[in-house]
Formats: structure tokens, sequence, C-alpha cells
């Protein structure tokens, strides 16, 4: 009875047993040692085969290459005792997140020799900048000192009809000749031109006229007064009672809503009365979006009446009426404001979201996660005041590739101004079928600053969010919560109904607060208790689904849908799983080719020159350090695999599945190699995200 364990399983003599890690069938077990000679013997034979000093300066080995290429630490065991428990606690907080002092090599520091644009692109023209151009014209000189390609295919070229990267594509063999020329498909160039695959793209002008705040932002200047008005409802009858008095002063009765009469200026035109008349209607019409009391409402209409007549009819200095500014004709859109079920509909519905993921959530993994039937896919978390400057980086984050039929963008911000703004900004310039609140970001850079996690606490400020974004966008709006800020300290259920009156479309609710992190298992009793709440809006739920029979269970509950993070991270698969409901045993050799699709994809994104192949490896290593996390269905003691278990060392069928299941960081570059080619000499890579998660 002493030779098995819990579960059942027969104990290995080698291997001591492991809280927390995953239970491997007893012929894969490993150790440490082993496992990390067996990859090493892999590589050099390897090597060997393919001449070592092509790859591999002499003198030094595979790993003395990298500059950070050792293991992440290992867990330390709390220790008893007050001062060493303090000391722990510290260097968890330290260690806890993200690597925020990692090495951080910026693409193009990759590329020391740069061809000129003029040159790249074949001008007709010359290089404006002549003699003090800092890049290389000389094309013979730059062939030369240019690294060698990674292969003889090159996927744009046969994808598009043409390279737009000529001679500084590191494919350049497949479109390149002996003159140094760009060869062009012109039958698959005719029908690929003219067809944008990516949309929502910063236009030069537009960042140009941000930069320089000439934007306008009419309809989120009309809700903000609204709200700044708001602030001063208390007043509202202190004010009424003022005017009253000043009226009967004057020996003018009040009117029965206690309202001074409306006055038109001598002189003043029929037509201008019904311009003002027109335009108070239309602020008015958005002050109600507000939410304020009814009478506070009534007041303000007036109020915004009168403002509008004494500002456009006032006489100017010469005595004579100022003429009324307007934009254009006045349309029904201008004076109707869109109710909400009027508004475009989506149909979020037992779809399989997947989650807004920062860094690895790019596009090229998002139609890796399509392709395996992902129903809604949502951009990375983008700074609202960032895309209010117009920064490229922040911009990109937007982009949307021609398969994401259900595509939506998130935004953080803490403020009611920024927010509507940018809301206005994006529902204007992008393509996108909703727009989402994150309300759930952890990290302390935007939790410091009462964004992500900060808005549950600060129900004013996201009120005044929620309704302003609402004012302007004629796409739906959802947000993304957690349970709550502070560790078993629920509140979520209390915010669920005010986000169901201020108009939200949809709810996602990952079943953690801020505090817990990962360390537990996300509450899905809580998830189904607010979603019931949540009726009849939808709620989607997020956490710890890694498998189709956690998917099953959590539809067991009364949640809509199901949104999917690390689980598509470790296995983007999952998706194919849930909808055919079966585990998956899939090989090495299919997870290599869906590298392969996303180092595809990545060039397509960001470019097959030296930077753009380098950027490229950078995400394709962010998500190594998440798909290493995966062991296949065929080494498993019992299915399936939780998410908070650690995988063990375990020696797979095939060298390729034992090397991908390494948290070794140069392992992760082996692999990159085999589709990338070998990394610059200068290269180095730590991951952005710690796996914490584990016990």
């Amino acid at each position: 009875m002493d030779e098995t364990i819990s579960n059942g399983t027969a104990k290995n003599p080698d291997v001591s047993s492991d809280r927390g890690a995953a239970a491997i069938k007893t012929q894969y077990h490993t150790t440490k040692e082993k496992f990390h000679e067996f990859i090493d013997s892999g590589w050099q034979r390897e090597s060997a085969g393919k001449g070592n000093e092509e790859t591999v300066p002499k003198g030094e080995s595979p790993e003395d290459s990298l500059d950070q290429t050792c293991e992440p630490p290992e867990k330390k065991v709390k220790v008893e005792g007050p001062a060493e428990d303090c000391k722990g606690k510290q260097d968890k907080k330290r260690a806890r997140g993200q690597f925020k002092s990692r090495p951080h090599m910026k693409p193009h520091s990759y590329d020391d020799m740069r061809l000129c644009p003029s040159i790249i692109q074949e001008r007709t023209t010359s290089c404006f900048f002549g003699e003090r151009c800092r890049f290389f014209h000389d094309v013979a000189e730059y062939m030369s000192l240019k690294p060698a390609d990674v292969g003889e295919h090159c996927h744009l070229f046969s994808t598009f009809g043409k390279c737009p990267y000529g001679v500084t594509c590191r494919y350049s063999k497949a479109h390149v000749d002996g003159s140094f020329k760009n060869l062009v498909n012109e039958e698959l160039l005719t029908k690929t031109e003219g067809r944008p695959t990516v949309k929502n793209s910063l236009d030069k002008g537009l960042q140009k006229r941000l930069r320089k705040r000439q934007v306008p932002f009419g309809a989120s200047e009309v809700y903000l007064r609204t709200i700044g008005k708001g602030a001063d409802q208390g007043g509202c009858k202190k004010n009424q009672a003022d005017n009253q008095a000043e009226t009967c002063s004057n020996g003018e009765a009040p009117t029965a809503g206690g309202a001074a009469p409306n006055r038109t200026m001598a002189g003043a035109a029929p037509a201008d009365t019904v311009g003002s008349t027109a335009t108070g209607v239309i602020r008015a019409g958005a002050e109600g979006l507000g939410a304020g009391g009814a009478d506070c409402e009534e007041t303000t209409s007036c109020r915004e009446l009168a403002d509008v007549n004494s500002s456009e009819m006032s006489p100017d200095s010469s005595g004579q009426n100022a003429p009324v500014k307007t934009t254009g004709p006045l349309t029904d859109a201008d004076v109707i404001k869109l109710r909400p079920c009027e508004k475009k509909q989506v149909d979020f519905r037992n779809k399989l979201y997947l989650a807004p993921l920062t860094t690895c959530g790019n596009l090229p993994f998002r139609r890796v996660c399509k392709r395996f039937g992902a129903d809604v896919t949502c951009g990375e978390m983008a700074m609202c005041t960032n895309l209010l400057q117009g920064q490229s980086s922040e911009w990109a984050l937007l982009k949307r590739h021609e398969s994401e039929d259900i595509f939506g963008v998130q935004l953080e911000g803490c403020f009611p101004d920024t927010m509507t703004k940018c809301a206005e900004l994006l529902n204007s310039n992008i393509d996108v079928d909703f727009v989402d609140i994150n309300s759930g970001c952890p990290i302390d850079l935007v939790y410091k600053k009462g964004g992500g996690c900060g808005l549950m606490t600060r129900t004013n400020k996201f009120e005044k969010i929620v309704r302003g974004m609402n004012s302007v966008l004629d796409v739906p709006l959802t947000v993304k919560i957690r349970t709550g800020v502070q560790d078993k300290v629920n509140i979520a259920h209390k915010l669920i109904p005010e986000l169901k009156n201020w108009g939200i479309s949809m709810i996602t609710l990952h079943g953690r607060s801020r505090e817990q992190r990962y360390t537990k298992m996300a509450d899905w009793e809580y998830i189904d208790f607010c979603s019931k709440l949540a009726s009849p809006v939808p709620l989607f739920g997020n956490g710890d689904i890694l498998s189709y029979e956690d998917a099953m269970k959590a539809r067991e509950t009364g949640v809509s849908g199901i949104m999917l993070g690390r689980g598509a991270l470790i296995k983007p698969w999952i998706f194919t799983e849930i909808k055919e409901q079966r585990h998956w045993d899939i090989s090495s050799n299919e997870r290599l080719d869906i590298l392969k699709d996303f180092t595809r994809f990545g060039l397509e994104q960001w470019g097959s020159d030296t930077q753009g192949l380098e950027k490229t490896r950078t995400f394709l290593l962010e998500w190594l350090s998440f798909m290493c996390r995966y062991i296949p269905v065929g080494l498993l003691e019992h299915m399936p695999q939780k998410i908070n278990e650690r995988p063990p060392y375990y020696m797979g069928r095939d060298y390729l599945e034992t090397l991908m299941a390494s948290q070794h960081v140069g392992d992760w570059v082996k692999i990159s190699e085999m589709i990338l080619g070998p990394v610059p000499r200068n290269f180095s890579f730590l991951p952005k995200h710690k796996a914490n998660a584990y016990k």
C-alpha cells in the first residue's frame, strides 16, 4: 500500500513526489540533470551535423553565446520564524509579476547596417538627405556585409507577389536577381493589390492632427459639460430661486415651471431662432444621457438652450448680430441620438472569447487562434492617453486582420474626459465591433493611477466613463472586471447591477481578485452567482480553463460564454478541443507547424528584414514561455491537465517533444533558430512574465 500515492498511481523510486506537480506516467519521469543532459546531447549532435562553426563562435558553448539563458529561479520554501518570514515576503514581492529589470534590446539594434529607404523602395528620385544620410547607399557593399539569408522561400513574395523589403529581406534569394533588383509576380500582385488584409492603421494626417490637438471632440465636449454641471446639481434649486428673485425685481412674472420667460433679442431673425433652438435640442438630448435627476435634467436643458441663444445671438463689438457659426447642414443624425436598441448589435452568447493579452495577444497570435476556432478576439490593452497623443506603437495594438470577424479593442483609462474622447476618436476612425473597458488589470502601474481594478472601487468615475463612452459610440460597450481588489472581499456582485443600469452590453468576470493573482483557483461558484445578477446582460466567465472538460463545467453555470487567456497561450488548439469535445494528443511536429504559422504571420506584420525578423523572434519566445507548460495528453497519468499543476521534468516521445518541454530560456532560443535561423551575436532575452500560478 505504501508503494502507491493518494491518487492510486505507482511511485517512482528515483523521483520524489512533488506537491503541485502534474501526474506523469512513470516511464516518462526523469530528473533535472538527466533532462538537460539529454537536451544538450541532442543539440551537440545537431550542431556537429550542420557545422558548429557557422552558428556558435569557436571556444563557446551554445549557452555561452547568449547573455541570459539561465532558468527562472525555483520557488523558495517558506521558512518559519518572524525574521525569515518577513524577508521571505519581501523576496516574494520582488519576484512576482514581471521581469522589470530584464535586458531589453530594441529590434533595430540587431541591424547595424541599414540600407537607405530610397534604395529599398527603388525610388526614381535620389535620397532627400543626400550626403547627410546616415544609411547605406551602396547596395553591393550592403549585400557583402548583410547577414546570411534564413531561407530560400519568402512568404511575403509568395503570398502577395512582391516583397516590400527588397534586398534587405532575409529571404531575398527568392525575389532578388543578380543585379540586386527586386522581382515582382505581376499576376499575383494584381490579385492582392488594393485588398488590405489588415485594417485600423494610423493615418499620418490623423496622427499629425492629434499631435497638434486639432481633432474636434464635439460629442465628448457636450457630455463633459453635462457632467461638469452635474457636479453643481445640488445648487440647481438655489440658482432657480435666485433667477426667480431677479426676474421679479425686473417686474417680470416667472413661468409656471419657475424659470424666467424665454426672451429673444430685438432684430433676431426667425431662422436664427430656429437654429439656436435646434442646437439647444441637440445638447439637451445629449445631456439626457448623463443620468442626473429629472429636475436637474430639465433645468440643465433650459439653461443650455439659454447659453446657446446668448452666445450665438449676442451682438458683436460693432453692434450688429454675429453670424451663427455652423459646420454644415443639419441632419437627422445631428438632432436624433441613436437609442441603445438602434446601435450595432453583437450576439455574444455561446461564443469562445480570446482574452485581450498584453504582449502575447498580438495580431499573429490572434490569427493562430482564429484558425483553431476562436469566435471573438480583442486587441491588446491600449492606453487612451497614448492613443489621443497619436503614438504609433499604441495605435498598432488596434490593428485588425480580415479573418477576425468579431473584433473589439480594449481601452484603459481612469478619467471620463480622456476615455470619452478616445471612444469618440476610435468610433470615427477605426472598424471595430465593440469597445471594452479594462477594469481588471492588476499591475501596479495601472492600478495606482486609478485605472484597471482601481475603477471597481471608484464607482462615480466609473459611471461617468461608461455613460460618456456610451453616448459617443455606435457599437456595444463591454467591460472586463475581477471579483474584487482585496482577497476574499468580493465586490463584483455589487457593481454588476450598476453596470446594467449604466448601459453595458456585456460583462466579463475573471474569477479572481487583484491581490489573489494566480496563486489560487478561480471562483466559478461566484461567477455563477454573478451571472444570475447580470441577466439579461450576457456575462462571460474567465479563469483556469485548460481543457474541454473545464469548459463544459464552466458552461454548466449560468454564463453566456467563456473567455480563455492563459489556456490559449499554453495550447491554442484548446478552441478546437472545446468545439469538438475531445482531448487532442497533438504531436511535436504539429506544434512546430503552429509555431511556423505564427512566424509567417509575424513576418507579414512586422517585416521580413532583420528588424522585423528579430521582433517576430522576440514575440515567439514570449509565447514559448507559456507554451512550454503544456504536457502532452499521451504522457499524463490522468486527464485533463490542470492549469495550476506544475509540469515535472519528463522525457517526451521524441527529441522535439522533450525540447518543447524545457523551461530553459536557451532551449526556447534553439526552437526559434529552427524556424528563424541563428540569433545575432548580441542577442539576449528573458521572458516578460513569470509563472506565479504554481504552489
